[in-house]
């Protein structure tokens, strides 16, 4: 997806395409389920003592960030009056202005006077609020995805604050410089032209990122590093068996995840047409690859296929095909979704060897798959694709973009991380991290258990602990 909210000039009121805009309506509802299924996710493959504190990072996020979103992230992202190529003029729609009432001088309306966008010049007309919708949802899950890396050990107010600042210097610039005519997108100013030259105002070779490969994926999994990094290791780390304490908490999420991200991909397209359909299917047949990928690995390294691996090989096929659903044939998917899946599952077990506490393996899925994902498109796109005959071109252009939006989003997470650990400090003491961090933070308990003595309060779990398929390598660690 490479929006411009350019108005295509019309003869006449243009007409609002009723299937597009329901079909998006549909889309956006999907990709905001996203986000408390990813709390399901991360909900259980935390400790039982700390579910409640990952599930309320995700809804923290969802708060935050809708709101900002309305304020000043629609304007920055795509909102006109582009700043350098890095990002739009915050105050140019603040608030909506001109998207919502009274349209904006030289905006395009309907005959009703109703602010409609063709994102893609296509004469498919939808309501530019419902444009602002979708696109929010992307932002929320973002940003949603980064809380994994720090779980069980981090102030929930630290959290929410460091979510208004990393939306604003991160999220919404790269989203700009990638899907609004910014530096990473195909515009006669961006990266790709300054490289492969321009022809009518747009590069002649086109960055492919179809749903957000580096806007969402490779922007929270380096987010993610660089905030285990900062935050530091868990009490016990590479001591203590850490596996999850629900499975099938988190084989659900991985399901609404799997369900939700039809709308994160083929609603990328703002249509239902031949190009969604594909896209639905490439989705499809890259994640059922990537579980085979990830258990397979699994198995020879192991001897057992767990289902932890199997949702995490779910995660992993997701987040490989969304930069380039639009852009391969189901075989190629097949082929991009069964490595994202192995490469993932060698990658989570990466965190043991250096010793950084990426607590729900961001790293090693989302930036993991991202990268490749991203790469892999210029390898495998049917048209451009080195495989394909299409050249070297197209693979430098998006190795390019996933270095370029890989170290701004890791240099500027880096400056806000620090910056709120000199202030208000990110972690909980160590007794309530020892405790649970879901009675120190929220005053709660995940689970309350009937037993012979009366209630029991259950906010703990020795026993219980990260992931199983690590057990080896977590006593390796604490031989060491």
């Amino acid at each position: 997806m490479s929006p411009t909210l350019i108005p295509l000039a019309a003869a006449e009121p243009p007409v609002v395409d009723a299937s597009a805009t329901a079909f998006v309506l549909i889309c956006a509802s999907l990709v905001l389920l996203m986000t408390p299924g990813l709390a399901l996710f991360y909900g259980g493959m935390t400790r039982a003592k700390s579910v409640l504190n990952m599930m309320m990072m995700s809804f923290g996020a969802m708060g935050v960030v809708g709101v900002i979103y309305v304020l000043w992230g629609y304007s920055m992202s795509f909102g006109g009056g582009d700043i350098a190529g890095l990002f739009g003029n915050p105050f140019e729609k603040f608030g909506l202005r001109g998207v919502v009432g009274e349209a904006a001088s030289g905006a395009t309306v309907d005959a009703s006077g109703l602010p409609v966008v063709d994102i893609f010049g296509a004469d498919v007309w939808i309501p530019e609020i419902l444009f602002v919708g979708f696109q929010l949802t992307f932002a929320i899950i973002t940003v949603a995805l980064i809380s994994g890396a720090i779980a069980d050990r981090a102030k929930f107010s630290t959290w929410l604050l460091f979510t208004a600042m990393w939306v604003t210097v991160v999220y919404f610039p790269v989203a700009h410089m990638v899907w609004g005519g910014g530096l990473l997108s195909g515009a006669e100013n961006g990266l790709s032209a300054m490289m492969f030259g321009a022809t009518d105002g747009a590069a002649n070779v086109l960055p492919i990122d179809f749903a957000g490969g580096t806007v969402v994926h490779i922007n929270a999994g380096i987010a993610g590093l660089v905030l285990a990094l900062i935050v530091g290791k868990r009490l016990g780390f590479g001591k203590t068996a850490m596996r999850p304490h629900n499975v099938p908490l988190v084989m659900l999420g991985a399901g609404l995840l799997w369900f939700g991200w039809f709308g994160f991909n083929a609603g990328s397209e703002l249509a239902a047409d031949g190009l969604s359909s594909l896209v639905w299917v490439n989705t499809t047949v890259a994640t059922c690859a990537a579980i085979l990928g990830w258990l397979l690995v699994e198995k020879l390294r192991d001897g057992h296929a767990t289902s932890v691996g199997a949702a995490s090989g779910v995660v992993a096929g997701l987040v490989a095909i969304t930069p380039a659903c639009g852009a391969l044939s189901p075989v190629g998917s097949i082929i991009l979704g069964a490595v994202a899946g192995a490469l993932a599952a060698l990658a989570v077990g990466l965190k043991f060897r250096f010793g950084y506490d990426d607590s729900l393996d961001v790293v090693g899925v989302h930036l993991t798959a991202g990268l490749w994902g991203t790469v892999g498109a210029g390898l495998l796109a049917t048209e451009g694709g080195l495989f394909y005959g299409g050249g070297v071109q197209q693979t430098v252009v998006q190795v390019v973009i996933a270095l370029a939006s890989l170290v701004f989003s890791g240099v500027l997470t880096a400056v806000i991380a620090l910056a709120l650990k000199a202030t208000i400090g990110w972690r909980i003491t160590e007794d309530d991290e020892v405790s649970g961090i879901d009675q120190a933070e929220h005053a709660e308990s995940g689970y309350d258990l009937v037993s012979r003595g009366g209630r029991l309060g259950v906010t703990s779990s020795p026993a219980l602990g990260h992931d199983a398929r690590h057990h080896e390598e977590i006593t390796e660690g604490a031989k060491a």
